[in-house]
């Protein structure tokens, strides 16, 4: 009987390609299963097979509990009794007490059966976790098994499948059964029904891991890819930089007479690809994206992260794009929100914005409207600036002495802290309640009290209960009512 469970475990092994612990781990299970049925009782029960001889000792055990009084005496014992026979044992441990073994017969067999059955299962799914969680975000390769709705499941082989959900599929791609298809991996799960695998061929990802297969220089690490954006199956727009300055990144990619892109662009069902240079400089690179639109000018605006981007009048419509897909795909890799805008809408709204700004320094600063506009020319755009910037700055600006910066820099700052202390006393102060706030309150009283003066709970809270009764005809106890309500703030 020994060696039958060594020949099961051999040959299970290897028919299912799993490890012979796994199966070993099996047959325990089958024989601790028998054992509790033959001793009967909710008992708990482990066998130990030994690996190199097959033979094996079946323990009956207990979980030691702290307590006096145990919920299951089948299966636990308190700490007290467990320590007279082993003085060193914790609450958490278990005491063992070995039973007779029952034999690994036709009974038994067919009681491991199943958990060996569901074992292998489980290990070979865990198999398949294991070898695909490490290429998770990368290319996988399949045949297409079946395409139902939209959805695409290809085949890996050793029964592994990829699911390509609908809305992961590039659009109006024509896919049939039996063809060979790649996907970004993007997710690995394991699922009560086994490990379900799900791939995507609209991410950016995707466009990312095509060129890194298809441009030698970029898996070599000599093209750096920067970041990409799409609109599956019509355009994209992947940024790259070239490790070496001798190197240019944008001919590597396209290839000669374009067929490393095109070899891309294929694989996406025609999707254009622009490959764009990457520079540090966000302005430079926001412009590089734009392309194949020629940028006039950029304004950027870092407080909330936004450029405005002129172009000419002709170029407008190109640089938009398609229903915006040009600015769109731009604005997505750059990481930048763009508005884009003739030169003509430009120096419009910079004349304004300018004519906005020289007036906040006129008010703040008690200056003359020339001197606010030669701030603004100089590229001032808040008192913030005025009153940090170096004084050498200022003094590059002709006209300026020493005297009139300090002057322009303290009255800056006293604009700025008085700015700061009328904000936070504006967080701080209780909303004034209306009228129509107070409970007792009814549109006729509302009214009165309006015909008479009285316009907010504040008029209303000044008013003596006579006053008001006589003002609004009302009687004493609801004036009252109402002038409690109005001052309820004070005393809040």
């Amino acid at each position: 009987m020994n060696k039958e469970i060594l020949y099961v475990a051999d040959a299970v092994s290897n028919e299912k390609g799993v490890s012979k612990t796994v199966i070993f781990e099996a047959i325990e299970a089958a024989l601790a299963s028998a054992a509790r049925k033959r001793h009967g009782g909710d008992i708990d029960v482990r066998v130990s097979i030994d690996r190199n001889t097959g033979g094996y000792q079946t323990f009956r055990r207990w979980l030691v509990v702290e307590g006096e009084t145990s919920e299951n005496p089948e299966r636990e014992m308190i700490v007290d009794m467990a320590r007279m026979d082993e003085p060193n044992i914790m609450p958490g441990e278990f005491v063992e007490e070995e039973i007779e073994s029952v034999e690994f017969g036709r009974i038994a067999a067919q009681s491991a059966k199943q958990v060996i059955v569901q074992k292998v299962r489980e290990a070979e799914r865990q198999q398949i976790v294991d070898k695909y969680i490490e290429r998770k975000g990368s290319l996988v390769m399949g045949i297409v098994k079946r395409v139902e709705r939209g959805n695409v499941l290809l085949d890996m082989g050793e029964n592994v499948e990829v699911f390509v959900a609908r809305e992961e599929m590039i659009p109006r791609e024509i896919v049939r059964p039996g063809d060979r298809m790649r996907a970004w991996l993007k997710d690995v799960r394991m699922e009560p029904r086994g490990p379900l695998l799900y791939g995507s061929r609209t991410a950016p990802e995707f466009l990312i891991e095509l060129f890194k297969l298809e441009i030698p220089e970029v898996g070599q690490g000599m093209i750096q890819i920067k970041g990409a954006a799409r609109d599956p199956g019509s355009r994209a727009k992947i940024a790259v930089k070239a490790m070496d300055h001798r190197l240019d990144p944008v001919g590597a990619c396209v290839g000669m007479r374009g067929s490393r892109v095109q070899s891309v662009t294929n694989e996406l069902a025609g999707e254009r690809v622009d490959i764009v240079v990457f520079d540090d400089n966000p302005v430079q690179f926001v412009i590089n994206a734009m392309s194949p639109a020629d940028v006039v000018s950029v304004v950027v605006d870092e407080d909330t992260h936004t450029m405005d981007v002129a172009v000419t009048e002709e170029k407008l419509a190109q640089a938009i794009g398609r229903g915006g897909q040009n600015v769109r795909l731009a604005s997505y890799l750059t990481g930048w929100q763009l508005n884009v805008m003739t030169q003509t809408e430009a120096d419009a709204k910079s004349q304004s914005e300018g004519a906005r700004i020289a007036n906040v320094f006129v008010s703040a600063l008690d200056i003359d409207l020339e001197m606010a506009e030669v701030l603004v020319n100089e590229g001032f755009s808040s008192l913030e600036e005025i009153a940090y910037v170096p004084v050498a700055e200022f003094l590059e600006i002709e006209g300026f002495d020493e005297g009139m910066v300090e002057e322009l820099r303290q009255r800056a700052r006293n604009a700025l802290l008085t700015n700061a202390i009328a904000s936070e006393e504006s967080e701080e102060a209780e909303p004034e309640l209306l009228l129509a706030d107070l409970a007792s309150m009814t549109p006729d009283i509302e009214a009165r009290l309006r015909a008479g003066g009285v316009n907010s709970s504040e008029d209303l809270a000044e008013m003596a209960t006579d006053e008001l009764a006589e003002l609004a005809a009302l009687d004493e106890e609801t004036a009252g009512r109402l002038i409690v309500e109005a001052r309820a703030p004070w005393f809040k």
